[in-house]
């Protein structure tokens, strides 16, 4: 870890309770380039944090760095209080970390159920536990309309190919997927990029669903009416680090943005939102 980096600016907007994936010092550079500069991060058990920043910012490369797809040359990394190192996204998924991209990664062809257990598929067992080619697709329809119907998505039929759904149901697919699978944290990358108004609204309801469920929730989002309505906290991603952490309780959209652009220091903001260290009563003369 890099000791002698400058501490990240913070606002008053710590987590509530323990810590399940943290990062601490952060640094990724591609020659001359700074991707991440000792970036912070701390995600709360029971809670939506939305990462938002400006393009540019290094909130992809962040996300990156916490999921696997690119090691960072320093920092660490500690998930449920232990420090990780991975290598791959599928030992970030072994971990129990779980991304829903925005590119969605589901397969038009296949139907839900497939869809679901994609590379996790089910196969049929001997009454002495061995292993058949042939993949047990009843119970594989079973469990995944059972985990459809858990986070209230409603569908036509768990054989429905998802070529056949609209952009929020094929969204509702890879959430769910994710949620099915996720033991500790789900990533969403723009999860609302290209939808309407109404199925903006029912994948924001399926955030709130897969948290109620026990599994805090990363959002990265350019939309910040979408940040403000589900996020608990927001972590703001400012050329390569964390700028500050605010809570969208107390903190307007125009603040966010001002430190997004760089209008307005983290640190302003945090001692703008500071509670007034005057003794209750002095102020009355």
């Amino acid at each position: 870890m890099n000791t002698n980096a400058a501490p990240t600016p913070r606002t008053e907007s710590s987590p509530a309770s323990a810590p399940v994936l943290q990062a601490r010092g952060l640094q990724k550079r591609f020659g001359h380039v700074t991707a991440i500069g000792g970036a912070d991060f701390d995600l709360a058990e029971d809670e939506v944090l939305a990462v938002v920043g400006d393009n540019g910012a290094g909130k992809s490369s962040l996300i990156k760095a916490l999921t696997g797809a690119l090691v960072p040359d320093q920092g660490e990394i500690l998930l449920n209080g232990k420090r990780v190192s991975f290598k791959s996204p599928l030992e970030a998924r072994l971990a129990g970390i779980e991304t829903v991209y925005q590119e969605l990664g589901v397969a038009p062809e296949l139907d839900i159920a497939a869809n679901l257990f994609l590379g996790r598929e089910l196969r049929r067992t001997s009454l002495d536990g061995a292993l058949f080619r042939n993949l047990d697709k009843a119970r594989m329809r079973k469990e995944a309309a059972q985990h459809m119907a858990d986070l209230g998505i409603r569908i036509q039929s768990i054989r429905q190919r998802v070529e056949t759904l609209s952009g929020g149901q094929r969204q509702a697919v890879a959430v769910a997927r994710a949620a099915a699978w996720a033991t500790n944290v789900v990533i969403m990358d723009e999860p609302t990029a290209a939808l309407g108004v109404r199925e903006t609204g029912q994948v924001l309801d399926l955030i709130r669903r897969v948290k109620e469920r026990g599994l805090p929730v990363v959002l990265i989002s350019h939309s910040m009416p979408d940040v403000f309505e589900v996020a608990d906290r927001i972590h703001i991603h400012r050329l390569g680090r964390r700028e500050a952490v605010v809570d969208p309780k107390v903190t307007s959209m125009a603040d966010v943005v001002a430190v997004m652009t760089g209008a307005t220091p983290g640190s302003e903001v945090a001692s703008a939102l500071a509670p007034d260290p005057t003794p209750e009563g002095a102020h009355e003369q």
